[in-house]
């Protein structure tokens, strides 16, 4: 598959602030998730939602084509970061560490993203551990973008917890899949497998390694 063809412009600040913020999404994939939220907009009713905001580069192309759309984005994070965010690992930023008690806390980041890009009318922040939020959600979803922890356990629950609100016609996003093991974790492309094995999405474009599904059926 290849990226979504076209689609409307990206308001040139948003992009510029998207691209300036801390984050691990590049440009190409960053647009392709702005695209794709579009995309959900015209296909599916209900707002979107991301799992795993950081620091807020992914909420910037989400909460661009919410806005642009008139819908709402659920921004989904504990905010304490991932295992992969701790300190000993590759992706530790230690600027990111609340010197009060030495925890990861990217809420106030995420929070000055947000207000930076005058994107507060359109971007709802849910603070708390995405499975607990799951299983009391009851809206259907235009969009789930899965971008919170790689590892087994949090990867799947984010799955199941989130991909049965996709609404029909709605788009699950999910990032950081890789076929190749050498470039990447395996949680996040098992996930991808198993959502086209279950034929309820169908793929609609993949740029680097963001995946774009469709929901075509019932069932996930």
């Amino acid at each position: 598959m290849t990226s979504i063809p076209g689609g409307p412009a990206m308001p040139a600040h948003l992009l510029s602030l998207a691209r300036a913020t801390t984050g691990f999404m590049p440009d190409d994939e960053g647009l392709a998730l702005y695209r794709a939220a579009c995309l959900a907009t015209s296909l599916a009713r209900g707002p979107l939602l991301e799992v795993g905001a950081y620091c807020g580069k992914s909420t910037v192309y989400l909460g661009a084509a919410a806005r642009r759309g008139g819908r709402i984005l659920f921004s989904v994070d504990h905010h304490r970061g991932s295992e992969e965010n701790q300190a000993g690992w590759d992706h530790h930023d230690p600027r990111l560490v609340d010197p009060g008690n030495g925890r990861m806390d990217t809420l106030p980041w995420w929070r000055r993203t947000v207000e930076a890009a005058g994107l507060e009318p359109w971007v709802v922040g849910v603070v708390g551990d995405s499975s607990t939020v799951a299983r009391h959600w009851g809206t259907p979803l235009a969009l789930v973008f899965i971008d919170g922890g790689h590892g087994s356990e949090p990867a799947w629950a984010d799955y199941w917890g989130w991909a049965p609100h996709v609404g029909m016609g709605g788009i699950l996003a999910i990032h950081d899949v890789f076929p190749d093991p050498a470039d990447g974790g395996r949680p996040p492309f098992e996930l991808w497998c198993r959502a086209l094995e279950s034929g309820a999405f169908a793929e609609v474009s993949a740029c680097g390694s963001l995946r774009v599904l469709r929901r075509v059926s019932a069932g996930c």
